[in-house]
């Protein structure tokens, strides 16, 4: 047998791509819709697991296959019941996946990439090297794992994914869409795209693509600044993404989908929680279908931000408010085991360079 690394995980193979391969071992086409259905309805991670084949096919597919699962290597619980979960992939690197719950919803945060290119200067994981995208399945693994966790846990499915976790989703197009496809797909685990929330720092283009794909999900933007030189310093993106061409982006992908964008808007202390800050944001919000969710910040080692005040922070959501702008304040969860909003990096079992900050 060919060593474990050397085989394709079969994973990779569309239901189509999968009746062909059976074509080729003489095997009836439905197999391949049986193997599908292991792998993304009941989440097998293991041939061993697939009991409606023969011990004779099984065997087939693990001489020519590989699955290449996820796996919890470490989990931390923290004292408002949020659970951050080090997933380990097949090739030892680590990602982190976080379940956060509350009294309407259990919401899961999981990651695109190994690693994230974009430095944006308040978030940990900006500060790691990006050493490679994530596979459609193992995106997948990481809600499999995590919904599961959520029914053993505390006894509630899983209602809500976010993509807002370590890397940049659409640096990664083609393998989150797929595996949002997995994620929602009747032949996979059947949740509604609606729950889904794709989250970028701001890639122009392919927030364009993202409309012109039609995609049912809802889209965020990680946005902290509404005006682009306060952008440019905490997020490098916006140099070559600036906030006119996200305004055209998102309008081009609110027509296309009938939706509307989120903002996402961390307020930081003395740099973009003043009243003109917000009326900087009030007319951002006026030129592109939106709504706001204020996140307070979770400070991070050695991190040159520090949380507004609370009365800052009040006077600038009372002004949006005002303004008759759709906004509320998202309170962090997980602080205390660094789960929260910016803060995953890895601490514990990083297999990944951190790049030294100045």
């Amino acid at each position: 047998m060919l060593a474990l690394e050397n085989l394709k995980d079969i994973r990779g193979l569309s239901q189509m791509q999968l009746i062909d391969v059976f074509k080729t071992m003489n095997e009836p086409a439905f197999r391949a819709k049986q193997v599908y259905q292991w792998l993304w309805q009941k989440s097998a991670a293991h041939f061993g697991e697939m009991t409606n084949l023969s011990k004779d096919l099984r065997t087939k597919l693990e001489e020519g296959f590989a699955i290449s699962p996820v796996m919890i290597d470490e989990m931390q619980v923290s004292n408002d019941r949020t659970i951050k979960c080090a997933m380990k992939l097949s090739d030892d690197k680590i990602v982190e996946s976080v379940l956060i719950p509350s009294t309407t919803r259990m919401t899961v945060c999981i990651s695109s990439q190994v690693g994230c290119s974009l430095t944006c200067k308040f978030c940990a994981t900006g500060r790691l090297k990006r050493l490679r995208n994530l596979t459609a399945g193992e995106i997948y693994d990481q809600v499999a794992l995590v919904k599961k966790l959520s029914e053993q846990k505390y006894g509630q499915p899983l209602t809500n994914i976010v993509y807002m976790g370590m890397g940049e989703p659409l640096l990664n197009y083609k393998e989150v869409l797929d595996s949002v496809e997995h994620i929602t797909s009747q032949n996979g685990l059947g949740m509604a795209a609606k729950r889904i929330t794709v989250s970028t720092a701001g890639v122009a283009k392919m927030i364009k693509q993202l409309g012109d794909d039609e995609v049912k999900f809802n889209l965020a933007l990680s946005l902290h600044a509404a005006n682009d030189e306060k952008r440019n310093h905490i997020m490098p993106i916006n140099e070559t993404n600036t906030l006119d061409n996200l305004a055209d982006a998102m309008n081009h992908f609110c027509r296309k989908t009938n939706g509307k964008v989120t903002f996402e808007y961390i307020v930081f202390k003395d740099f973009n929680d003043s009243l003109q800050d917000a009326k900087d944001l009030a007319k951002f919000c006026a030129r592109v279908p939106s709504k706001v969710n204020i996140i307070e910040y979770n400070p991070i080692d050695e991190g040159e931000f520090q949380q507004t005040t609370p009365e800052r922070l009040e006077t600038f959501f009372r002004y949006l408010a005002d303004k008759g702008v759709q906004v509320n304040v998202r309170r962090s969860r997980g602080k205390d085991i660094d789960a929260a909003c910016g803060q995953l990096a890895n601490k514990n079992k990083s297999t990944i360079p951190i790049f030294k900050t100045v």
